[in-house]
């Protein structure tokens, strides 16, 4: 029984594999002078059309955990491993997708943004499915196609791969359907890519703001920073038992595990040490599946040069975590207006509504100083209004007005700025009464975010009313998050 639960959270860590593979090793020079022995020997499969996406264009690739117990070629994965997963026989496992990352990258390259969506989302599954928990919509495809071919008189390995084929294009288009994103890559990782990451990298750096002991995970840490590997590794990104936010402060772990790792990876410690490189490279190859269309060379080429910082780590806005569905027991409540809204915001091509994009207030009032500063609001309150007033002010005041939108409902505030403009965001955060601030490395120079939050009240009388709440998801509406250092978390 314990190799049961203990499996089902070997998967939250699995996408950090895929992640840190095939994005950070193709971002350094060292890395990418080996690229080709990881595509020499790495399986493929036929999900995703030619021509989905160029080397140098914009990349959404969905990276998933299946709950597999064999290897990237269908070998079953040896005892000695399942023993020191906890994870079962091959008879255990079954093929749901219980991590789903998507991991967004800039034509022509730039900040990568990694978007979590809980396993347990409520959705409209693509195809003739109905609703359902998004981890199910690969099971739904592979088994629906699978009994067309049985019938048909396939049997077999080729039974197995063109059913799993058909799996991951449900998962993929149902993932296109929730975000508005158009997939262009997919990589799947099985169970084994834990265990060897784990081993090829010898340990993540993460930090705890309280000790915790759970004895469903076997988790028992203390509070502060602490480097887990192994057992321990999977501890921490297993336990949910116990966390003020559930499965949702599980995905934050399991962020910071991915951005820690990613920072692990691209020390110089890892990367110019040959023999760590290697065993990183051959855990990819027993680990990762990725479609056929996917020149990785390429891809290697527009990631040149990306740094730990690069790398952000989000997660989709969550209405409720206790939804009750006719079939499927409790599940997340996600929009999927709210959801995409939320998307177009990371990614970069949310637009704003042309009667909301003006030039400065021509008023001399305003401190000249501060006109070269772009100001972004996003009323995340639930007040008609709000953030146009609230732009207006800030205009006013001499700052430049950025795009004016709506957001994804939250209950505080926050001014959100790029690399060394902490004191700058303060004094915006100060002018709109004491909002707090927080670092985002994906912000340009001189450009700063603002969120207004159902807390949030201006010095004009606009005080907002009670609207219904959306949670927060653990990385919030913005990417607090990234490779850069380790985050304490829950």
């Amino acid at each position: 029984m314990r190799r049961r639960k203990t499996a089902s959270a070997i998967r939250v860590a699995q996408v950090l594999l895929a992640v840190v593979s095939l994005l950070v090793l193709g971002g350094t020079a060292f890395a990418w002078s080996k690229l080709n022995q990881i595509t020499d020997g790495l399986t493929r499969s036929d999900v995703i059309g030619a021509g989905a996406g160029s080397p140098m264009g914009e990349q959404n690739i969905l990276m998933v955990g299946l709950d597999t117990r064999t290897d990237a070629e269908g070998n079953p994965l040896p005892e000695d491993v399942l023993d020191q997963l906890h994870a079962g026989g091959a008879e255990d496992g079954g093929d749901t997708t219980d991590t789903m990352i998507v991991v967004h990258i800039p034509a022509g390259g730039g900040n990568a943004t990694a978007i979590s969506i809980p396993r347990d989302s409520y959705i409209q599954l693509a195809g003739k499915f109905g609703k359902h928990k998004i981890n199910s919509a690969y099971t739904y495809g592979q088994t629906a196609r699978k009994n067309e071919l049985r019938a048909a008189g396939e049997s077999g390995s080729q039974l197995e791969t063109d059913s799993a084929q058909a799996g991951a294009k449900t998962a993929i288009e149902t993932v296109q359907q929730l975000t508005g994103l158009t997939i262009t890559h997919y990589a799947a990782v099985n169970l084994a890519g834990f265990y060897y990451v784990s081993q090829a990298v010898g340990g993540v750096p993460v930090c705890l703001k309280a000790p915790v002991k759970d004895s469903y995970s076997g988790a028992n840490f203390a509070a502060g920073p602490q480097r887990v590997s192994g057992a321990q590794a999977l501890q921490f990104v297993r336990q949910r038992h116990g966390l003020p936010n559930g499965d949702l402060d599980r995905i934050k772990r399991q962020q910071v595990f991915m951005a820690s790792m990613a920072k692990t990876i691209l020390s110089a410690g890892t990367l110019t040490d040959p023999g760590k490189l290697d065993a990183l490279i051959g855990a990819v190859k027993k680990a990762v599946v990725v479609d056929t269309n996917w020149d990785l060379l390429g891809f290697a080429q527009q990631l040149h040069g990306m740094s730990a910082g690069s790398i952000n780590f989000v997660t989709v806005p969550v209405v409720s975590i206790t939804l009750k569905t006719p079939n499927d027991g409790d599940a997340v409540q996600v929009d999927p207006k709210q959801v995409q809204q939320f998307v177009r915001e990371q990614t970069g091509s949310a637009s704003a509504p042309s009667s909301s994009v003006s030039a400065p207030p021509s008023s001399t009032a305003g401190d000249p100083a501060l006109a070269s500063y772009v100001v972004d609001v996003r009323n995340s309150s639930g007040v008609d209004g709000l953030a146009n007033r609230v732009a207006d002010k800030l205009a006013a005041a001499g700052y430049q007005r950025g795009s004016v939108t709506n957001s994804a409902t939250r209950r505080t505030s926050t001014v959100y700025y790029g690399r060394g403009q902490r004191s700058q965001a303060e004094a915006i955060g100060e002018k709109l009464g004491g909002v707090a601030v927080a670092s985002d490395n994906s912000l340009e120079k001189d450009h700063f975010r603002v969120y207004l939050g159902q807390k949030y009240s201006d010095d004009s009388g606009v005080h907002p009313a009670s609207a219904p709440a959306v949670m927060e998801a653990p990385a919030g509406s913005a990417p607090d998050i990234t490779a850069d250092g380790v985050t304490c978390v829950n």
